[in-house]
């Protein structure tokens, strides 16, 4: 029990770290819209038109997200068993920061978003590819995205859930690293790298749908 216990964890912290790689990317894209609709389109249509990116990257990582949510969910089940049994010792916040206590809430807070964001793009794309077959445009992605961006209630959705991204992220990374045994010799040089980066990606993402906001 104990061995299935360390090896989920450690599943959960691998496709979390996949899943941070690919954050990372699709941060890197989407920022390219805020200095130059040239680039971002460019980057854009490769992405939406490469074989590899669309039929091999794309399922690995709709496998991951799955994967990820899917064994959270079970961890926070064995976690809550675990305090039943040893509830004299477990003492909430004396024992752990919001951020780690609560992972569940932003993890499903995350989930959320990501129905509300495969549903302003993902979809659309489906639609435009494969049901309505329209032709190729290398220049419609810019548009498309600021086209997203002009109702303020969907950018205080987005705002938001990259708060809760930001708080997941900044249990979860570090504890990722700790998980597979990285978090020790360069524990320091870790937390300040994911520290920063669980602030950063999130700022900059908020940054993005404000911009167009602002300027559409």
């Amino acid at each position: 029990m104990y061995l299935t216990s360390i090896l989920r964890k450690v599943a959960m912290a691998l496709s979390g770290l996949f899943l941070v790689v690919f954050l990372a990317q699709h941060f890197t894209i989407n920022i390219t819209s805020v200095f130059s609709e040239e680039t971002f389109n460019f980057l854009s249509h490769f992405m939406g038109t490469n074989p590899l990116v669309q039929f091999v990257l794309q399922p690995i990582l709709i496998f991951g997200v799955v994967f990820h949510f899917v064994m959270g969910f079970i961890l926070e089940i064995q976690n809550r068993k675990s305090r039943r049994v040893s509830y004299v010792s477990f003492k909430g916040s004396a024992n752990a920061d919001w951020t780690s206590r609560n992972m569940i809430v932003s993890g499903l807070v995350i989930l959320s978003f990501l129905g509300l964001h495969f549903y302003d793009f993902w979809i659309p794309e489906i639609n435009y590819k494969y049901i309505e077959i329209l032709p190729e445009d290398p220049n419609r992605y810019y548009h498309e995205l600021v086209h997203k961006f002009h109702s303020p209630i969907r950018v205080s959705l987005y705002s938001l859930s990259f708060i809760f991204l930001g708080l997941h992220l900044y249990h979860g990374f570090s504890s990722s690293f700790q998980s597979v045994g990285l978090n020790n010799k360069f524990s320091i040089v870790i937390n300040k790298f994911t520290t920063a980066f669980s602030v950063l990606i999130p700022v900059g993402f908020v940054y993005i749908a404000i911009y167009h906001y602002i300027n559409s």
